[in-house]
């Protein structure tokens, strides 16, 4: 059935399955997409949402780099925010609730016409392995595809066991069954592997919701998007989330079915994410609060189908329901389906190198929750990542990798490799120590030259970035060339409450002044005129403003990255022994032999390994 050596198989089509197909394909790899059902590609499990804190940029880099997710969302959006604007750009992070049917129909469709890309229906159960070396698949109905490379994104499938209430039963998610053998075989030779859990609210019926006692939430009022490219905007018009609130009243109620929740009765051991607990564990964890925001999120256009973040929990189906019903403007709810929490299995992550390729059977990757990471946006930067590099390895091309201060995803990935995680990993802008470097507004400028040259970004999306840059950069000297008279600056600044000046100056000094914005310095003839005759838009506007007011912190950061990145080339030995450094620790010793860094600066940040363990090993190499 199958003659034809692929190139990469790709196992799973969630959001990490589905970028890591794209980008094998479109970098001219012949790729295989194998699921157990085509109709759930790229299925939000979750919440119908793409984006938020950290994760829109992370959103914005898979884009620039040219895959498909910043797309996706934009054409299934219904509605549009930028978090966190009231504080710097560093922290800005573009989010959108999406249209869950249509974001899966767009993801099915981009894929299928992307050339290169075949799609099978079946499931995986083992892979074929030959002298350390992945050869193939077998799936259930017994047949063998053979392939050069093969990426695992089993998503929470591994061994899923599902949990409401004192039921449990397998399944990946809810409707669709586990998948099962790979784990065994994995661990057979020789991977480690573990447990985590996650969790999901009810979905109920919008109709039977008062949204008048609840507090609207609507989308920007000027709606941006996520890809750098002319995306078709769906966003004329809005969705409104809403907000509400659980009581003392709700609590008591959930309280009543602690015992029956498979979280405190002990049939729930495995590691939840931290910073998404179940309603169960908030009342737990935070006693002393009487309420807990939910919010109230459509699920597309057209549905009537609600989901209530905030509610994620495994309590038995008639305590989720009577406590619901307890919630202002739930009076009257009606259920389409439970909550639940599902565990999996996973793979320490620090058993891969930075190209997502496992150190022990070449040619196999893993993306995604296999990692132990939680979340769409993780997930699908990781499946980049990994089909970028499985393409690149059968083309015997060089690997591709990002480093701590060129995106994100280089953040996610290194910490991942280097530290490994034992709950569910989710990335915080905390994460990234060069968070200014890192903003949403400038992923295209970091990443699309090299989205470019590995094939993946398109020639326009290139011409689009660099006529950008072009104009932002000739915008800002124009403010360090142009000066302004007191005369027509002090009208300005003082409206704005701002010193006035007694001198002429540069405009780039007043514009950077924290509360002098673009529309300010637009009141200046000459700003106006440059806009007008350099056709400027409000990227290339607000790409300015903030190289002008944050130069000084900007060049700062590039300054301490140069420093730090100077101990990326000093690489270690891919065989040097750790254990005859005897003036070492025991526990730098091991945690360096486990984790095998390639250079100084990854083993720097390894738990455990501190400066004279560093010092100690660079007098063992020389240096």
């Amino acid at each position: 059935m199958f003659n034809d050596l692929y190139d990469v198989i790709v196992v799973g089509a969630g959001h990490a399955g589905s970028e890591a197909a794209a980008a094998a394909a479109n970098m001219g790899s012949k790729t295989l997409l194998i699921t157990m059902n085509l109709q759930n590609i790229a299925q939000m499990s979750c919440n119908p949402a793409m984006g938020g804190i950290a994760k829109g940029q992370i959103v914005r880099e898979i884009d620039a780099l040219g895959g498909y997710s910043g797309i996706v969302s934009d054409t299934s959006a219904i509605q549009f925010k930028m978090l966190n604007k009231s504080k710097g750009p560093a922290m800005w992070s573009p989010r959108v609730q999406s249209d869950r049917m249509r974001f899966a129909e767009d993801w099915r469709l981009l894929l299928e016409g992307t050339p290169n890309l075949d799609f099978y229906q079946d499931m995986v159960s083992s892979l074929v392995v030959e002298n350390h070396k992945v050869v193939g698949v077998k799936t259930v109905l017994g047949i063998t595809v053979k392939a050069k490379s093969v990426v695992l994104t089993n998503g929470t499938f591994l061994n899923g066991l599902i949990h409401i209430g004192d039921k449990n039963f397998g399944g990946g998610r809810a409707g669709e069954r586990a998948a099962t053998g790979i784990t065994e075989q994995l661990r057979e030779l020789g991977f480690e592997s573990g447990r985590m859990k996650t969790g999901t609210p009810p979905r109920v019926d919008g109709r039977s919701l008062d949204y008048s006692k609840m507090v609207e939430q609507p989308g920007d009022e000027r709606p941006e998007k996520f890809s750098y490219l002319d995306t078709t905007s769906t966003l004329k018009n809005q969705r409104s989330c809403h907000m509400t609130y659980t009581s003392e009243m709700v609590h008591d109620l959930l309280r009543e079915g602690f015992d029956r929740s498979p979280m405190f009765n002990g049939r729930i051991k495995s590691v939840g994410p931290r910073y998404c607990p179940s309603i169960e564990d908030k009342i737990n964890r935070f006693a002393d609060k009487d309420k807990h925001q939910l919010f109230i999120e459509p699920e597309g256009w057209n549905t009537c189908e609600v989901y209530v973040n905030g509610f994620s929990t495994s309590l038995p189906e008639d305590v989720q329901f009577k406590a619901l019903r307890s919630v202002v403007g739930f009076e009257n709810v009606k259920f389409f389906r439970p909550g639940y929490a599902i565990e999996y299995d996973y793979f320490p992550p620090t058993q891969l190198k930075h190209t997502l390729e496992t150190k022990l059977v070449e040619g196999l990757y893993f993306a995604g929750q296999i990692n132990g990471t939680t979340g769409y946006e993780e997930a699908a930067s990781q499946g980049l990542m990994a089909g970028i590099n499985a393409s690149r390895k059968v083309q015997e091309k060089e690997a591709f990798t990002l480093q701590r201060d060129q995106a994100y995803i280089g953040v996610l990935i290194d910490d991942l490799i280097t530290k490994g995680t034992e709950e569910p990993y989710r990335m915080f802008t905390s994460r990234a120590e060069y968070r200014t470097l890192l903003r949403q507004d400038n992923a295209d400028f970091r990443l699309t030259p090299k989205g470019y040259d590995l094939g993946l970004a398109s020639k326009k999306r290139l011409d689009r970035m660099e006529v950008k840059q072009a104009k932002s950069d000739a915008f800002v000297q124009f403010f360090r060339d142009t000066s302004v008279t007191p005369e027509e600056a002090n009208p300005v600044l003082e409206y704005k409450n701002s010193a006035p000046v007694k001198q002429q100056d540069k405009m780039f000094k007043l514009f950077a002044r924290p509360n002098i914005t673009i529309d300010d310095v637009r009141k200046f003839e000459s700003v106006e005129c440059f806009i007008q005759d350099n056709s400027l838009d409000n990227e290339v506007l607000e790409q300015t403003e903030i190289q002008v007011k944050y130069a000084g912190y900007i060049e700062k950061e590039k300054n301490n990255a140069d420093k730090l990145n100077r101990l990326e080339n000093l690489k270690i030995p891919s065989d040097f022994d750790y254990s005859k450094l005897k003036s070492m620790s025991i526990e730098a010793r091991q945690k360096l032999t486990k984790i095998q860094p390639v250079t100084i600066s990854q083993a720097s940040r390894i738990s455990g390994v501190n400066p004279n363990d560093i010092s100690v090993l660079l007098v063992y190499l020389g240096r």
